[in-house]
């Protein structure tokens, strides 16, 4: 028993936990150590795919299962077993084609399990994959097996601001289209967010509404910084998290997420 018993913490891993030093802040590793110790629950909430998150598992000591694919998985590492997936519908590689034919600066990185394909690479998509740790291969879209968990598109902001309405004008009731950083636009089935499997692990989890706190730096982290009872978020967050109002942490790389933590021994 502890003062966080019931308590769900959920943070983004790239920028918010794991910073662009390519570390874990040391005290956000003793804060999280502290936050199991009360009986708290820590997992993370990522873009990231399974293999792209797993070589990346021991920097977040996590004691439930992981949200991956930006809400289109829950993953459950102890068990080894996926808890829950939802995947693209069928019609994303056509979908994408014609988003290509009218925006053929774009470059696409799909999902398929554990295989990545890639079209059209670009300087992000490498610098996407160098950063991953991981490699794909490159197919033409129809060649590309389904289904996907989630795509990803790269390239500068404005023309993935193009893509990015263009999708959602066409259609609106597919797809998930959402910035995870400025040179990724994230696709997923629509209805399946970082928010949305957040809460579907705190239900299955027994933890309260209340008792959800949530913590991301892009727009991608919005719909579970919805969900969060005080929605958090690291200084150096993408404006559009500041102009959204989520509470202001220190910046990733000073430990963003030990500050959250002492917040929550006041709040407890």
């Amino acid at each position: 028993m502890g003062k966080f018993d019931g308590v769900l913490l959920a943070t983004d891993f790239d920028d918010t936990y794991y910073g662009a030093d390519n570390r874990v802040h040391p005290a956000n590793l003793e804060a999280v150590d502290y936050f199991k110790s009360q009986g708290g629950t820590f997992t993370v909430s990522t873009g990231r795919a399974h293999r792209t998150f797993f070589p990346f598992l021991a920097l977040a000591p996590v004691n439930a299962p992981v949200v991956l694919s930006n809400g289109a998985q829950l993953y459950d590492f102890d068990a080894d077993r996926m808890v829950l997936e939802t995947t693209l519908p069928v019609t994303i590689g056509p979908d994408l084609e014609e988003v290509a034919a009218r925006v053929p600066e774009v470059s696409l990185e799909a999902y398929h399990g554990e295989d990545i394909y890639i079209w059209n690479p670009n300087r992000w998509t490498w610098f996407h994959l160098n950063k991953a740790g991981t490699g794909a291969d490159e197919q033409p879209i129809a060649a590309m097996p389904q289904p996907w968990g989630k795509a990803i598109l790269h390239q500068e902001h404005p023309i993935l601001r193009k893509a990015q309405a263009d999708i959602l004008a066409h259609w609106p009731e597919r797809y998930e289209a959402i910035f995870s950083n400025p040179h990724m636009l994230e696709l997923t089935a629509k209805g399946s967010t970082k928010g949305g499997m957040v809460l579907e692990l705190a239900r299955r989890l027994g933890i309260r509404r209340e008792h959800i706190y949530c913590v991301g730096d892009n727009q991608n982290d919005i719909p579970m910084l919805a969900v969060s009872a005080i929605p958090f978020a690291p200084a150096n967050c993408a404006p559009e998290v500041k102009d959204w109002g989520a509470t202001l942490l220190p910046p990733c790389e000073e430990g963003a997420v030990a500050r959250l933590i002492e917040i929550l021994d006041d709040r407890y």
